[in-house]
């Protein structure tokens, strides 16, 4: 699982390298394909419940599960990627937010910066005897002590020889509740906030999940491993 979180942080660095205005989210999903496949590894989203890419690209009021494709960003536009790879029969998840260009206004970066923020609270309470809802409540509170609202339908989960796994990992939640936390479990936890309401709806692709008022997104996600030791992110870049 080491070595599939390091597959894609890489993928996610060759993407964000190459994020600028006028380029394709297409062209973005070829850069994740190309360096998963240059890694020796496998796309875990590609064909994954029928899904037919390799990364999910959001934009904007889009949340998560947004379909590459000759769609052009914008500069300025909000950027989301989830990616996933398969090294040995394991999986890795991983997501980053990243504003394209130079025309960032203040909501947009700060949108950013609080759900970046918020997966690493959540990260700090992944110790042995913690339970699910000491992350849940973690970035749930520093997400609404920013102003922002969270996604309640979609949420983290456990990770491992399935992409999607037990326990699932709400963003939000009470301290002190929820599956208790052992060593050697791994789960994805990925906070999905927005600045409008916390309401969805999913579109006519019957895949893109978008905030019903049209408001901004962001979403960030890591691989967790619970160790004695406390928290591994297992798809940190090479770089740290």
């Amino acid at each position: 699982m080491r070595s599939a979180g390091q597959v894609v942080a890489v993928a996610l660095d060759a993407v964000f390298d190459a994020l600028e205005p006028g380029i394709t989210t297409a062209e973005l999903d070829d850069i994740a394909r190309r360096t998963i496949r240059a890694e020796g590894a496998k796309p875990a989203f590609l064909g994954l419940y029928g899904f037919p890419a390799v990364a999910c690209i959001s934009i904007n009021a889009e949340i998560v599960h947004g379909i590459p494709g000759e769609r052009i960003v914008s500069d300025g536009d909000l950027v989301s990627v989830d990616c996933g790879a398969i090294v040995d029969g394991f999986y890795s998840d991983h997501a980053r937010t990243a504003v394209a260009g130079d025309n960032a206004d203040d909501e947009r970066l700060r949108l950013v910066d609080i759900c970046r923020e918020s997966l690493l609270q959540g990260i700090e309470q992944c110790v042995p005897h913690n339970r699910v809802g000491d992350i849940s409540n973690a970035v749930e509170q520093f997400v609404r002590d920013a102003g922002f609202e969270l996604v309640r339908e979609y949420v983290g989960h456990g990770v491992g020889r399935e992409l999607h796994e037990a326990p699932p990992v709400p963003n939000v939640g009470n301290a002190g509740t929820g599956p208790l936390l052992m060593e050697g479990m791994t789960i994805a936890i990925e906070p999905m906030i927005m600045s409008g309401s916390w309401e969805t709806k999913v579109l006519d692709d019957g895949w893109t999940v978008v905030t019903a008022d049209g408001s901004l997104s962001a979403h960030f996600e890591h691989t967790v491993a619970i160790t004695a030791d406390g928290p591994e992110v297992l798809t940190s870049a090479r770089n740290g």
